[in-house]
């Protein structure tokens, strides 16, 4: 490529002045970040836990941003939803009862509400504004939020799963990545998971959690340690991972459970033609099977890691929230 310079406010490749565009930048590692460009921002504000906006992207259609960090877009968020779902209702023997920590974007609910098993969905997210932003925005999950098998609770998910007496068949994490001073990282760790939430789940229950970045450089940031925790906790783990565009990095989810996962793609592929309501985008039995297949490099890590996530020892990922700051930047250009 040609050298990147500036040119009467736009941007130049190889001397030939293009268009100038407003972009969204997030800081992945102290010295890379990630941009996007935008068509505009739909809307912004801030709750009493988290900044929030809604950007509509070039190359990824709308994005839903939290604290600075990307939480998904509408072109691929599919990818990661089907991932941190499908699999462990399908290993289910029949899952009827599920527990969802936070989800407040309302993507979770809508794929666990596509298993024709499902009579009872609890959705437990601690930011009320989050959730009536997502259900007002969000298009796509509208449906969902009025489902009448769906109970939204707004508390913080240790809280509620403390005072809850009924069990689950699964629990589900979709939480925000543990940042340092965040709302969630308590969430992940062994004493959280053993006191708390396995005494919510039933004696066939299944545990699923999105693990955080999972490429061959970046599962060690949190990945390999929320695996090896889980070891301590559950007699079976399964890691596995897939390719978000717009996260552009691998991203990976980690399934646990007291009772084996013994079904293969084929099995997986008769329950999905059996529970299923509507088509999947992108997983069934051989996509698992491969998500599962981790590279010999993640590997030998995953199977070295020796550190368990406490609260004393928290590993987090990198970076804190700054879109309230690229927000005001970028609202002062377009006006």
């Amino acid at each position: 490529m040609g050298d990147i310079s500036r040119c009467n406010g736009n941007a130049t490749v190889a001397g030939e002045c293009r268009r100038k565009s407003f972009w969204y930048e997030e800081e992945i590692e102290q010295d890379l970040r990630w941009c996007y460009a935008l068509n505009g921002i739909l809307h912004s504000g801030e709750s009493q836990y988290q900044d929030i906006a809604l950007l509509d992207t070039k190359p990824f259609g709308k994005a839903l941003v939290i604290d600075g960090k990307l939480q998904s877009t509408e072109i691929d968020e599919f990818i990661y939803h089907e991932c941190l779902v499908h699999p462990a209702l399908l290993h289910h023997i029949k899952p009827e009862t599920i527990f969802i920590m936070g989800g407040g974007e309302g993507s979770t609910a809508r794929e666990i509400l596509r298993h024709k098993t499902v009579e009872r969905v609890v959705m437990c997210d601690i930011d009320e504004e989050v959730v009536d932003f997502c259900r007002s925005y969000l298009v796509a999950n509208r449906e969902a939020f009025f489902n009448s098998r769906l109970k939204l609770v707004i508390n913080d998910a240790r809280a509620e799963l403390e005072k809850r007496e009924e069990r689950f068949d699964v629990i589900i994490g979709d939480l925000a990545d543990p940042i340092e001073d965040g709302p969630c990282y308590q969430l992940y760790t062994k004493s959280f998971y053993e006191s708390i939430l396995k005494p919510r789940l039933k004696e066939d229950g299944i545990f699923v959690t999105q693990a955080g970045p999972a490429g061959v450089f970046s599962h060690t940031e949190v990945f390999s340690c929320i695996y090896n925790t889980l070891r301590h906790v559950f007699k079976y783990v399964v890691p596995y991972s897939a390719h978000i565009p717009s996260y552009a990095d691998t991203w990976g989810w980690i399934m646990a459970s007291d009772s084996p996962f013994t079904l293969d793609s084929e099995e997986l592929d008769s329950r999905i033609r059996q529970r299923i309501t509507g088509e999947n985008r992108y997983l069934d039995g051989k996509t698992f099977a491969s998500a599962s297949l981790l590279s010999k490099a993640v590997r030998k890590s995953l199977d070295k890691e020796t550190q368990v996530y406490t609260e004393g020892t928290a590993k987090f990922i990198y970076g804190h929230g700054t879109c309230h700051k690229i927000r005001s930047g970028l609202q002062q250009e377009m006006n």
